[in-house]
């Protein structure tokens, strides 16, 4: 088995998970729904360049456990300017929507080194014991308990939701919704924050679900 496909698969579709149920919420505030047609095309277009990201995070952690050695800072900094070439891609495929984008990597940064760090140690930890496991869940399961994988999805989804903040507050909005920006930048970040708990909740569960007791326990 191929582990660090399979959680790049994982990974995926959690992203994507996390962006329908953002968009499903979204849809029901209505102070947000003048901007939506915006936001939901953003929002896709995002969570598409932050799974390759994380693709190219958990390869190098795949490298790491074949004896590339643990992953220093060296690492995370040469893995972030990846991330801005693929931001610098992500700028240029949305140049024809009716918004202008101003990165402002002095306030991503350290957010965005910060998920790179956590998504690579904690990578890391799971490709190493797919070693010796059948499979990406029983290596989970092996890493983390329920309570501890649960906060481990929500902290990487928040730091994602972090970092949207930021880019919502650097989009030149329609003059329309210009006035708004500080609401729906408040609003988005809540309706995130309670996306990325019901999400983390639920996929610790689905990984728990068939979890076999251990004996004497």
């Amino acid at each position: 088995m191929d582990c660090a496909r399979a959680l790049a698969r994982l990974d995926r579709r959690i992203l994507k998970a996390y962006s329908a149920r953002t968009t499903a919420i979204l849809r029901g505030v209505v102070p947000l729904r003048v901007a939506l047609p915006h936001l939901e095309r953003f929002l896709a277009r995002n969570v598409a360049k932050e799974i390759e990201k994380d693709n190219r995070v958990i390869r190098r952690a795949a490298e790491a456990t074949r004896g590339a050695g643990a992953p220093g800072r060296d690492v995370v900094e040469a893995l972030f300017a990846e991330t801005r070439q693929i931001d610098r891609e992500f700028l240029t495929s949305a140049a024809g929507f009716p918004v202008g984008i101003v990165l402002r990597y002095e306030q991503i940064a350290p957010v965005r080194l910060r998920r790179i760090e956590r998504l690579l140690e904690s990578s890391t930890r799971i490709l190493d014991a797919c070693r010796t496991q059948p499979s990406v869940r029983d290596a989970l399961r092996v890493c983390y308990a329920q309570a501890d994988l649960e906060r481990l999805v929500r902290e990487i989804l928040w730091l994602y939701a972090q970092e949207v903040l930021v880019l919502s507050r650097s989009v030149r909005l329609p003059a329309l919704v210009g006035p708004l920006r500080e609401m729906l930048a408040q609003r988005l970040i809540r309706v995130m924050n309670e996306a990325a708990s019901d999400l983390a909740a639920r996929a610790a569960r689905i990984v728990y679900r068939t979890a076999p007791r251990a004996s004497g326990v």
